[in-house]
């Protein structure tokens, strides 16, 4: 059974960053994704990052390319997402996903992709 467990939320001003965790286990293969996805007050759960574990490839919502950083560790087991210059409409419900098996494109950052989920952690940025 695939668990994820979520870490690293906060309050944060804006322009500041956040680094969260994501302890994923029983992944059976390394052909498989792992995304992040947020979810803010009245709005619906929406693709932030993902990664393909078996060559490290990335892909990002355009709201936060060149702010937030997808990476893993060497065994595959720790995913991260370093959230830089964080903005008010980054405040959300954050949650790490997982899938088995590789899919191409947008559909790494759609919901109904993704069948393991966590239980989430918040972050909220505000002055």
């Amino acid at each position: 059974e695939v668990k994820l467990m979520e870490s690293g939320g906060g309050s944060v001003q804006p322009g500041g960053s956040l680094r969260l965790s994501c302890e994923v286990s029983g992944l059976p293969s390394v052909s498989s994704h792992v995304a992040w996805f947020r979810q803010g007050p009245g709005k619906e759960r929406e693709g932030v990052a993902a990664i393909y574990v078996g060559q490290g490839t990335t892909l990002y919502a355009d709201a936060v390319k060149a702010r937030f950083t997808i990476s893993r560790d060497n065994t595959n087991k720790m995913f991260y997402l370093q959230m830089n210059n964080l903005k008010p409409e980054d405040t959300g419900s954050y949650y790490c996903a997982a899938r088995v098996g590789w899919i191409n494109g947008a559909a790494q950052l759609r919901v109904s992709t993704y069948g393991f989920w966590g239980q989430g952690t918040q972050v909220t940025v505000s002055s």
